[in-house]
């Protein structure tokens, strides 16, 4: 969060996730498209972490003691929202995993979408100042 700085300065989740450079690389020519692997052209102190927070939704959504205290202080709408995002990150997962889909490609997609929910999150949890 702190390499990302202000996360309202993004207007659609896209936006983020061209930044941290979540997004595909594109070869186009005429009627021609075709999509590459990730650009990495953000940044990639920030982009890191994500990737390797995907590969923990290998293994199913859960939630220890220690966590589910420290969640407290947190809003009741912050908290569903973080078990949602738990619960569709680890499905996805899944899902295009037992597809066949390479584990690399898996994380990189799982970690593009969990930017989605951090910055759902971030702007649930944080009002915006004008």
């Amino acid at each position: 969060v702190a390499e990302i700085g202000d996360i309202n300065r993004f207007d659609s989740p896209r936006r983020l996730m061209g930044y941290l450079g979540l997004v595909p690389s594109e070869h186009s020519s005429g009627n021609s498209v075709r999509r590459g692997s990730i650009t990495k052209t953000g940044n990639a102190h920030a982009r890191r972490p994500l990737t390797e927070a995907a590969w923990n939704y290998r293994f199913p959504a859960r939630m220890s003691a220690t966590l589910r205290e420290r969640s407290e202080a947190l809003p009741q709408a912050v908290r569903d929202h973080a078990w949602k995002a738990q619960l569709r990150l680890n499905k996805r997962y899944s899902q295009l995993s037992s597809r066949g889909v390479h584990h690399n490609k898996v994380c990189v997609a799982v970690a593009r979408e969990l930017a989605g929910f951090v910055l759902a999150i971030a702007r649930q949890a944080t009002p915006i100042l004008n």
